[in-house]
Formats: C-alpha cells, sequence, structure tokens
C-alpha cells in the first residue's frame, strides 16, 4: 500500500487558495495540521531535494505559527520559496521566513 503524498502542485493550490481568499487561514492551517502532521506522509517524493525541503519547512511554518502572524499579502513569498530553484534556496527561505510573518 502506498503512503499518502503531498505534491508540490497540490500544495500550491492551498497557497494560491488562501492568497485569492478562497479559504481562511484557519482553514489553510487545519489543512496542514490535518495532512502534514502524520509520519507516514510523503513530502514532494518526486521533486529534488531543496524542493522537498521548501515544502517541509513552508507546511511547518504554517503550521505551528499562530494564524494571525500569517502575512497574507505575501502569500506569494511561500509560492516562490516551493518554486525555488537549487541557487534561490537560500534567499527564498529568507524572504518566506522574514516576510511571510508578522512579529
Amino acid at each position: 500500500m502506498n503512503n499518502p503524498e503531498i505534491t508540490k502542485t497540490q500544495l500550491i493550490t492551498l497557497l494560491s487558495n488562501w492568497g485569492e481568499g478562497k479559504i481562511s487561514s484557519q482553514q489553510l492551517q487545519d489543512w496542514m495540521i490535518t495532512f502534514y502532521d502524520p509520519p507516514e506522509v510523503s513530502i514532494g517524493p518526486t521533486e529534488p531535494e531543496w524542493t522537498q525541503l521548501a515544502m517541509n519547512i513552508i507546511m511547518n511554518e504554517y503550521e505551528i505559527a499562530k494564524t494571525k502572524k500569517f502575512r497574507l499579502e505575501n502569500y506569494a513569498l511561500a509560492i516562490a520559496f516551493a518554486e525555488c530553484t537549487e541557487e534561490t534556496f537560500n534567499q527564498s527561505k529568507h524572504l518566506f521566513i522574514y516576510d511571510g510573518f508578522s512579529d
């Protein structure tokens, strides 16, 4: 039996839906808690290592941060991080972590 998996496309669609107001911050976090938490879930199994790492960071941050800290206006930073290249990984990560959430 195959383990469940989360694809990059699925994550980007979810983030886009949030950014476009189709789902709330609470719904975004609820999805992360429901689908990211289980240890048997594979994250981006067909993606390069840096994309898998980016997806895990994105999902972990949206899972544990308080929803009032989410910066909806910067949702595109999460998408850009998920779509980063090996060369842009560190810059994309920095922008997502520091500008994607309020302090």
